[in-house]
Formats: C-alpha cells, structure tokens, sequence
C-alpha cells in the first residue's frame, strides 16, 4: 500500500510481493485501497495483532516487522506454519493432487498428521471447494463440495511464486491457534490489533456467518466489544471491520465508525449480490488515540 513503506522490511530485488494464497469468504483485498487512510500512520515501532486470519490480506499487504497472527482454527493456523517453515515440501506435495471428483472426495476425507501433506490440502481444497468456502460440519470436518472451474490453480507457477513470497513475510510473525481474547489481549500500549471477525448477519437470508468456525453468536460480538474497550483503556490502537448492522454500531458507541463498500457474492438471493456497506471501527484518528468514553 502506498505511503507506508515504513512498515516492512525492503524486498529483495526481484521478488514478488505476497498476496493472499487462499481464497477467504469476507476477505479483504478489494478493501485495502478504502482502508488506507483508517490505517494508523506507521506501525514501525509496535506490533501488529490480526487474531481473525483468515486470508491475512491485510498482514501481507502492511508486511508489518513485528506481528502475532492468529486464529481459532487449527487447520487455517497449521498451513501458515508449513508455507512459512517448508514452502518447497508444499509445493511438492500439491503437484501430487489433480483436479478430479473422486481425488477430490477422497482427499477431502482424509485428516494427514504431516505439516506440508495437510497445508497442500488444506490450499487444493480451497482452490477446488465450492465457491472458496470453509466450512465444516457437526463433526468438525471440512464437507464444501467440489466446485466447478477452468483452472483452479493449485499447481501454477503463478501460485508457486506466491506460496515462497508469503514464506518470506511470515518468517517474524508469531503463529498460534487460539480464542481471539488470548491474542488480543497481549497487546501493549503502541500496538496496533485489527479485528475481522464473522460478521453480523445483515439480514435474514445472509450467509455471513456460514463459514465461521464453530459459529460465532451475538454473546461473542459483545466479548469482542469488551475487548476492543479493555484494549482501548491500555493504550492500544484497535481497527475492526463488521457489516453495517444497527447491533454493531451500538456496540461500538463512541468509536469512530466509517463505512466502506465491498463487493460480497455469499447472500442466499442472487438479487442481494453486489456492493454493500461494511463498517470500520477504530479507537484512533490520524494515528492519536481518542478520548475513552468507559
């Protein structure tokens, strides 16, 4: 992103720069030229917290030096441990995989123990699921089925380039699977923590929440409010994206809530398709802290 070079480290000449390698309901590349001037101006002197991962759009964008990255599922958390540590074992491993029905279930159904064999799924799946969509059943296993597609891209060089270009960025973060209250709530005074959690359902035939791992119900918006203020009282800059639901902007009362347009495809009526309103929250303006209303 333009202007905050300060973030990162300098790429080496030659090298792509990273961008998500997994294709995320809510995610929020399309947003990242609208989040630009909500960013604090630098974050080069605290670290940077993302406890909903998800695609990391924002983290491999900001490349920030120093950063906690989190998510409660396991298996999200599990494939950004290869593609940091083994980016050429899963690159390996996913030329092994074709695009086929019955590999397709047949990979689906299994559960590898093996870091780079369960992030080379993990990414195949992704590639080759319905719509990009994860979710899971009652049982907690993955059950998208297969999609249709020209070219899902799981073994291009395009991919490739991409998988060793994220390796790179993630080599100083901190990965951890875990509830976002234990992520969050380490940051310090100086730090700045976004928050992308499953949204709140804007309407009653709303998919937004389909994908969250093990539901994510309104009790769990009010906990994560709760944080935001106790994060708020230490000093730490906080930024957090949800739909624009009257629920979210009571819960945030007395933040700074700016509204930015996404283009989402996941409601159940094809005639609710299109641009629609998201919120921003934030504790902070041009980078100073405001006043703590509690």
């Amino acid at each position: 992103m333009a202007g905050r070079a300060e973030t990162s480290a300098p790429e080496p000449a030659g090298e792509r720069e990273p961008r998500p390698f997994l294709k995320w309901v809510g995610g929020k590349t399309q947003l990242l030229e609208q989040f630009q001037t909500l960013l604090p101006p630098s974050l080069s002197h605290g670290t940077y917290y993302e406890p909903f991962l998800g695609s990391a759009a924002l983290f491999f964008s900001l490349r920030p030096r120093r950063a906690v990255l989190s998510d409660v599922n396991r298996e999200i958390i599990d494939c950004y441990r290869a593609v940091k540590t083994c980016p050429e074992e899963v690159i390996r491993q996913l030329g092994k995989h074709r695009y086929d029905a019955e590999h397709y279930y047949r990979v689906r159904a299994r559960r590898p123990r093996k870091l780079a064999i369960a992030a080379a799924r993990t990414i195949y799946l992704n590639k080759t699921g319905f719509n990009g969509l994860y979710r899971v059943n009652s049982a907690g296993l993955f059950n998208v089925p297969m999609g249709r597609y020209t070219n899902p891209g799981f073994q291009s060089e395009t991919l490739f380039a991409n998988l060793r270009a994220c390796s790179r960025a993630l080599q100083h973060t901190e990965l951890a699977s875990c509830d976002f209250e234990e992520t969050a709530m380490r940051a310090a005074e100086g730090d700045f923590v976004y928050l992308d959690p499953p949204y709140v359902p804007v309407s009653t035939t709303s998919d937004f929440t389909s994908y969250a791992r093990g539901g994510f119900p309104w009790s769990e918006q009010e906990r994560l409010a709760r944080v935001c203020v106790a994060l708020w009282r230490r000093g730490v800059r906080v930024m957090l994206s949800n739909s624009d639901a009257a629920g979210v902007r009571e819960l945030y009362a007395g933040f700074r809530i700016d509204v930015v347009h996404a283009a989402r495809s996941i409601n159940s009526r094809a005639t609710r398709r299109g641009k629609i309103r998201e919120v921003v929250v934030r504790n902070y303006v041009d980078g100073a802290l405001l006043p703590c209303p509690v």
